[in-house]
């Protein structure tokens, strides 16, 4: 575990004082449950701390970045940027999940991938940082992890899903649903670029990149749209 430990803290830039608090952030209760022995204990308390900083944190990020901005538009924000489908996609650009300590039948779910476990995992990593090395340390995993997006709003405030959107129209229309496909993938594991082609009655319409293949084939789903939204497929 220990070398696993020194891994991620490469990839978040953050070498911790007391790595237990890492180690903490990182188990599930799933794992305790299959270890009683295990000289730890699991994230749900730095998950409930971790909460409620990274919410002060993108409020701050937000007030700083959007003067002009009433207190409804900014809530609005951070309640999208804090949402648990974001919060797992910011987790898998760091690729937590491979670090994150599962009981058996987590791991046999797909527990790594699943979007509540990362979220909640997420949280406790702020939370183990600020208690390792305060305010600005959490505060410059925070920015490396959200600035791209909170400078990018006009795709979160409504929450748009756009693979839903383009379901629903393709849907409305009588045609077939989308498929995606994976045509290029790069980088490191920690760091990964994904690229994903969407296809509508086995046309290219589109593609999209992202750091997460959810988040890429958002993008692809949003190309296809704004597509649509000039001509009929």
């Amino acid at each position: 575990m220990q070398s696993g430990l020194l891994q991620f803290e490469q990839i978040i830039g953050h070498s911790f004082q007391d790595q237990g608090l890492l180690a903490q952030a990182l188990t599930h209760p799933s794992f305790l449950h299959e270890n009683a022995g295990a000289e730890v204990k699991d994230y749900q308390r730095l998950e409930f701390l971790g909460d409620a900083i990274l919410g002060m944190l993108l409020a701050e990020m937000l007030c700083l970045r959007y003067p002009g901005w009433d207190e409804g538009s900014l809530s609005q924000l951070r309640s999208r940027l804090a949402g648990q489908d974001l919060l797992a996609d910011r987790a898998r650009t760091i690729a937590l999940g491979e670090f994150i300590l599962l009981g058996r039948g987590e791991e046999q779910s797909a527990g790594r991938d699943k979007d509540s476990i990362l979220s909640d995992v997420l949280e406790a990593v702020v939370a183990a940082i600020y208690l390792d090395a305060g305010l600005d340390a959490a505060r410059n995993l925070v920015g490396k992890l959200f600035d791209e997006l909170a400078a990018a709003p006009q795709s979160l405030v409504l929450g748009r899903d756009s693979k839903s959107e383009l379901q629903e129209l393709l849907s409305s229309r009588g045609q077939p649903l989308p498929e995606y496909c994976l045509i290029e993938e790069s980088g490191p594991p920690h760091d990964r670029l994904f690229c994903y082609e969407l296809l509508i009655d086995g046309k290219p319409f589109g593609d999209g990149r992202g750091r997460s293949k959810k988040s890429a084939q958002q993008a692809a789903a949003a190309a296809a749209l704004e597509k649509i939204s000039c001509c009929r497929v």
